[in-house]
């Protein structure tokens, strides 16, 4: 039944995609609606989002012995990518950046709390997976995004200090952490319903302006269609979905001395697909956007395969 419900959630997350597809195909929205969609989502409602989900998160719930093995599992996984990108696809450096995110950055929220909530049953076990992707993952990623499109002369390590202070989402991350600190300390939440109401609004409009402009950018194109890099992609997906899983597995069974439940969560979780925002990234900064789509959508659609074996295996 849990996994029957899981599913529904990779369901959900289709009828969203298709929407933006739908949405593309009549022209709502003119040419410019993909863009205008990622944009918004990226500078305001992630940075929300991120601020509502953290500033209620009591922090010592969050740094649980689990998140270990969600950042070890994740670097292992992403500098696998290097090497095999270093010795066979030989990428430049922002869509080696997107590749190692499709191989590590999991789709926490909209397909990770149905499948901490329904297989897991417990929705706050993929608050450690939020937290080190927005704390730790995705400053580095952007940072070094960011960098691959501007001129050498204008780098400097003034500028790779300074480059995570730009980011919006971070930003969100630490306004959050900051405020749920503070909440902590006085024993009561510190922002009143009549600003926290109006941040998790429009906080909640992030995962759906992700999903359709991922939706809108399928229009006319083809997936792995001219120009795809088939092996790049390929490998970056089944390092996300397969082997990820199974370096969390050894990393928790043997390093951790996980058993049962604990062990179960820290595979399932494993096993998520590639999360969307890596599409929002790419499409932010104009560059892999064709492997990222591609990724993600070969990783969305075999991750239930994976999960669901995982499930036979360890459930």
């Amino acid at each position: 039944m849990g996994l029957i419900a899981a599913m529904q959630g990779f369901c959900v997350i289709g009828i969203i995609i298709l929407t933006g597809y739908i949405a593309a195909r009549c022209q709502i929205g003119g040419p410019t609606a993909q863009m205008v969609l990622n944009r918004f989502s990226y500078f305001v409602s992630t940075p929300c989002l991120m601020f509502a989900l953290l500033s209620k998160e009591h922090l010592t719930d969050v740094f649980t012995p689990s998140i270990v093995v969600a950042i070890l599992c994740s670097v292992i996984t992403g500098m696998i990518f290097l090497v095999i990108n270093a010795a066979i696809f030989r990428l430049k450096l922002a869509d080696a950046t997107i590749g190692v995110l499709i191989s590590m950055f999991m789709n926490a929220n909209n397909i990770g709390l149905p499948v901490a909530t329904y297989i897991l049953g417990n929705p706050a076990a993929v608050t450690p997976i939020v937290l080190i992707q927005g704390i730790l993952f995705t400053p580095i990623a952007l940072t070094m995004l960011d960098l691959s499109a501007k001129e050498r002369s204008a780098i400097s390590l003034t500028t790779i200090l300074g480059q995570p202070l730009h980011q919006p989402i971070l930003i969100g991350v630490l306004i959050g952490i900051v405020t749920s600190a503070i909440s902590d300390h006085l024993g009561w939440f510190i922002v009143p319903n009549y600003l926290y109401d109006p941040i998790n609004i429009v906080g909640g409009s992030s995962v759906p302006l992700i999903l359709m402009a991922f939706g809108m950018s399928l229009r006319n194109t083809k997936p792995f269609g001219a120009g795809a890099n088939y092996a790049a992609t390929i490998a970056a997906a089944l390092l996300k979905n397969a082997v990820m899983p199974a370096v969390a597995f050894l990393l928790a069974y043997f390093l951790m001395g996980f058993r049962g439940a604990d062990l179960y969560a820290c595979v399932v979780l494993a096993a998520l697909p590639t999360a969307q925002n890596v599409y929002n990234y790419a499409a932010r900064y104009e560059t892999g956007t064709r492997l990222a789509r591609d990724g993600i959508l070969l990783s969305t659609l075999s991750s239930p395969i994976f999960i669901a074996v995982i499930a036979a295996l360890l459930g």
